[in-house]
């Protein structure tokens, strides 16, 4: 039987996806890397991950293999992507080790870049890792899992029409989701955040950080545009019971409120799309060091055996995602 290991369950490796497109990323580029590789050198740490740096080009290997000569746990892995966004085009692996693989279609049409159909197959070479298809479209940040059978989802996501156009209801994507990832319970939130390009990803809303607890933001400020989508996720959630039948646990934790790109636009800005490492919890922060401290402060009641680090993600956001998004664990 498929099981899908809790995010918190120990891992082998912790794949990261190097911006290394300058077309793609413009004057976010060097920023964006600097995030990136604070993040890096936070999963090295003594007793955290082997961290997998997937590098997307050829001519940005030289420069990060120089930055991280110095770190004795990371390994900077030579491939090709679209982008780093290796959440949604890597695989997803077992408790078995096995790499599953979904089809991928730039999240519905909007972004279709070269390459980003072939990572789960990279990835999963890479690891060593028997690798199963999957004739349908799913992205990783779609679904997060308990480690017990247990899915949280959105239907504004999975059910969208862009994806796959042959499921007529819940029943149709829940096959599919018991058949590949061992689902025995999905629980069905609706919106996801304003203005989110993956159509409501769930790992921007709302994630496991134990059994039976689920977090989920609470509005952060008077102009919080997501305030109605988060109250109405934590409504649901706490009316819902995981696929043990035990009664969901509701964590609020403070949003980081109204955040908006240069031209004033909201962006979708999540505390959410946190990174459960082997001995951390990275936060992603936007700037507001108030709503980020009690964020990490509200994480840090229910996971007690792992250091809470926040670290800065507003460059990594103006491609579209944070940590959460540009990663993928192999379990132990």
């Amino acid at each position: 039987m498929t099981v899908i290991p809790a995010e918190w369950s120990p891992h082998r490796a912790m794949w990261v996806g190097w911006p290394s497109h300058g077309e793609l990323w413009e004057e976010n580029l060097e920023p964006a890397q600097a995030e990136v590789e604070a993040l890096v050198r936070a999963l090295a740490g003594p007793g955290r991950e082997q961290v997998r740096l997937l590098v997307g080009k050829a001519e940005a290997l030289d420069d990060a293999r120089a930055r991280f000569a110095d770190v004795a746990n990371v390994e900077v892995v030579d491939g090709r992507f679209g982008d780093i966004w290796l959440r949604d085009t890597g695989p997803i692996f077992d408790a078995n080790g096995v790499a599953h693989a979904f089809e991928f279609n730039g999240w519905g049409g909007k972004y279709e870049l070269e390459h980003d159909d072939t990572v789960a197959l990279q990835i999963a070479a890479h690891a060593r890792a028997a690798l199963t298809p999957h004739a349908f479209i799913l992205e990783g940040g779609a679904v997060d899992h308990d480690g017990a059978g247990t899915i949280l989802t959105t239907r504004q996501c999975v059910l969208n029409s862009n994806r796959n156009a042959d499921w007529e209801n819940e029943a149709d994507a829940e096959a599919a989701l018991s058949t590949s990832l061992g689902a025995g319970r999905v629980v069905w939130l609706n919106d996801g955040l304003f203005n989110d390009h993956t159509d409501g990803h769930v790992d921007n809303l709302a994630r496991f950080v134990a059994p039976g607890v689920v977090a989920c933001p609470v509005a952060w400020g008077r102009k919080d545009p997501n305030a109605d989508a988060y109250d109405h996720a934590a409504a649901i959630l706490a009316g819902e019971v995981d696929n043990l039948g035990n009664k969901l646990r509701v964590l609020r934790i403070p949003s980081p409120g109204l955040v908006v790109d240069e031209d004033e636009k909201v962006i979708p800005a999540s505390h959410m799309n946190f990174l459960i490492a082997n001995g951390a919890v990275i936060v992603p922060t936007y700037g507001d060091e108030t709503a980020a401290r009690l964020a990490c402060e509200a994480l840090a009641t229910v996971i007690t055996d792992r250091q809470i680090i926040p670290l800065p993600s507003l460059a990594i956001l103006s491609g579209g995602g944070s940590f959460h998004c540009i990663t993928q664990q192999e379990p132990a």
